[in-house]
């Protein structure tokens, strides 16, 4: 099997599109959508074009689709929070319909998948552990090292942090796939992967970002100029992100099927 694995949507239907239209004429036999589809200005936009792939896809939970399931239970009463993204989660929760948020909620903690040359493979938003789990190309050993026990797969392929890398430690391959809709790589575009047959090839796909951003600002999604700054609009140094991020590194959130467990 050969997927192309695409994280971190974040509602840019016009980097999914330009990236779905690479991936047609890519050789991919299924989709891997990593987590994250949401929040972002064209959520119900993305999920609805998604929702018409041709060909199998499987999806993975991210902590954005998780907590846009969680605004949308708690309903009206519960969109008073000031913080940026609590409003974003809140415009986009308000624009869900029913189906919407079944399709987000049925997204599953991690999928496994047998690939061509890289044998059974573990898709996780974050981490092995949970999706809120922070890696980057910047982790130290000890960290890492205890995000991968008790994980079978010699591969794991994460998101999260926004930023394509390889690495590998103690017999194991961890592959960040990349952004669709929100990179930090230091330069606009859409970066995803191509995984098997036999390989991993990190991809990256041009769109006309500027006007994206015009389609962005025209839905009144609250505060998405500012949302977007450092990956879009002025696209920061990804060390500086990667710093950033490990200095903030957040502890795992427990998959729900540990939960009840």
């Amino acid at each position: 099997m050969r997927v192309a694995a695409l994280y971190d949507i974040h509602g840019n239907l016009p980097a999914l599109d330009a990236v779905l239209a690479e991936v047609a004429v890519s050789g991919a036999d299924a989709y891997l959508i990593g987590g994250d589809v949401a929040p972002g200005p064209m959520t119900v936009e993305a999920l609805d074009r998604l929702a018409a792939l041709d060909g199998p896809a499987f999806y993975v939970m991210g902590n954005g689709d998780r907590e846009l399931v969680e605004r949308f239970d708690a309903g009206p009463a519960a969109d008073e929070a000031d913080e940026p993204i609590a409003q974003i989660n809140a415009w986009c929760a308000a624009r869900l319909r029913p189906e919407h948020r079944d399709v987000l909620a049925g997204f599953q903690p991690q999928v496994t998948l047998d690939l061509d040359g890289l044998g059974p493979t573990l898709f996780c938003h974050g981490s092995p552990r949970g999706d809120t789990e922070i890696i980057t190309s910047l982790t130290g050993a000890d960290r890492l090292g205890a995000m991968l026990a008790g994980v079978d797969e010699e591969t794991v392929v994460c998101g999260h942090t926004h930023r394509q890398f390889d690495r590998s430690l103690a017999g194991k391959r961890v592959i960040n796939a990349g952004a669709v809709g929100m990179p930090y790589e230091g330069r606009r575009g859409a970066f995803w992967a191509l995984l098997g047959g036999p390989g991993v090839e990190p991809r990256e796909t041009g769109y006309d970002v500027e006007r994206a951003l015009e389609r962005f600002r025209a839905t009144g999604c609250p505060g998405i100029e500012e949302a977007l700054r450092e990956s879009l609009v002025e696209p920061a140094d990804p060390d500086w992100v990667a710093d950033l991020f490990e200095r903030s590194a957040v502890k795992p959130r427990p998959h729900l099927a540990d939960e009840e467990a």
